[in-house]
């Protein structure tokens, strides 16, 4: 029997003491709720993640006539191709990454967290939402400008990428998913159409930005969108759950807060900051890989086309890795943490991540100062994608 269930509000609320418990039965035992066997402990994850007879074995969703646009989308997603596909898309948007647009972007990614948290400070008096005007505006925007997208899908953005990702949760199959299964391709079809219009008006016009960037490599219209919609999903979902679980965490420990507050001035000093962000509450709580070969993790067969997913969550809090793996720690200098993946799947937007967190950070520690909680935290009913639907807070 498991000893969680991933729809239970209790364990969504706080999944690390199950965790713990999963991690004392063995590194690898099968989760009859979830499907699949898991991985428990930062080693076996970390061998879910690397293991070259593992992959991404994309199946359509079903039913698949009804979910066209959402297929498209994650079956031409970088991290749904393997081989040589995987390398020749891989190495052609670092190629477009590597044109700078990270370091292009930062001076405007701090003038923007900013505009964000002084517009937050002004709401205080009412109770300012943290995640609303923040933690979720910060991202979407630094994703619309990394793309080049204009209005008003500008504003569209995050209510599409809020929309597909609700795909990924275990609960969302069955009679009760047919209304988050239709709002997912809903979101799915406008963001195809859009991006296939932008990518259209790039080749006529191109800018300065990653599509422009992908067109001129000759990325075809259909990996372009994919590679967008990723990109979409996985910067503007981890992001903002890694900014407001970050803030819950430090506002739940004041001195960890001062800390923070007590750094010198940028975001540099605030690196080793973010990484414990990520760690301690992570944004992402479940990777799943499938079987291309009869292979083993930690001694658990896993035979050709089983699924096996890695509970990152639990791997962040191993105290086999992590030094007092439950205590949040802004100045942790050892932390192997796998937030950002590893081997051929690592996380290509890592960079840009980073600089948003740091800059949201900086930002709430210059310019609210005294930050505190004003309500009960208002927690996503999901598990895989762990994050706040509101942070209220005063300053």
């Amino acid at each position: 029997m498991a000893p969680f269930d991933p729809a239970d509000p209790g364990f969504l609320d706080d999944p690390y003491p199950a965790f713990a418990v999963l991690r004392t039965w063995a590194p690898v035992h099968d989760h009859p709720l979830l499907g699949t066997p898991v991985a428990v402990t930062h080693a076996a994850c970390a061998a879910v993640l690397r293991s070259r007879g593992l992959g991404r074995i994309w199946a359509d969703a079903e039913p698949a006539t009804e979910l066209s646009a959402f297929n498209l989308l994650h079956r031409n997603s970088l991290l749904e191709r393997e081989g040589e596909p995987h390398h020749r898309l891989r190495a052609t948007v670092a190629g477009a990454f590597n044109r700078g647009h990270t370091a292009r972007l930062a001076p405007w990614v701090h003038d923007l967290a900013v505009r964000l948290v002084d517009e937050l400070a002004d709401g205080t008096g009412r109770g300012g939402d943290v995640i609303a005007t923040v933690a979720a505006a910060l991202p979407v925007e630094v994703i619309a400008e990394l793309l080049g997208v204009p209005e008003p899908a500008r504003s569209a953005l995050r209510g599409w990428s809020n929309a597909i990702v609700t795909m990924y949760e275990p609960t969302v199959s069955g009679p009760s998913g047919d209304a988050r299964r239709a709002a997912a391709e809903r979101a799915a079809t406008e963001f195809v159409d859009t991006l296939r219009g932008l990518a259209d008006h790039r080749r006529r016009h191109p800018g300065d930005d990653l599509v422009s960037d992908l067109v001129r490599a000759g990325v075809d219209a259909d990996e372009l969108v994919g590679t967008a919609a990723l990109l979409l999903m996985a910067g503007h979902e981890a992001t903002v759950n890694v900014i407001g679980n970050g803030v819950l965490a430090l506002l739940r420990h004041p001195e960890q807060w001062e800390r923070l507050r007590g750094l010198p001035a940028g975001t540099g000093p605030l690196a080793l900051a973010v990484e414990e962000l990520i760690r301690y509450d992570p944004p992402l709580q479940l990777f799943e890989r499938t079987a291309v070969v009869d292979t083993e993790v930690a001694g658990h067969p896993v035979p050709a086309g089983t699924r096996i997913a890695a509970l990152l969550g639990a791997a962040a809090r191993d105290p086999q890795v992590f030094d007092r793996p439950d205590e949040l720690d802004v100045g942790r200098t050892h932390n192997p943490h796998l937030g950002f993946g590893l081997g051929v799947h690592y996380c290509l937007g890592a960079p840009l991540a980073r600089l948003e967190v740091a800059a949201a950070l900086d930002a709430l520690r210059t310019r609210m100062p005294g930050l505190t909680l004003t309500a009960e935290p208002l927690r996503r009913p999901d598990f895989v994608m762990r994050g706040l639907r509101e942070l209220r807070v005063t300053a």
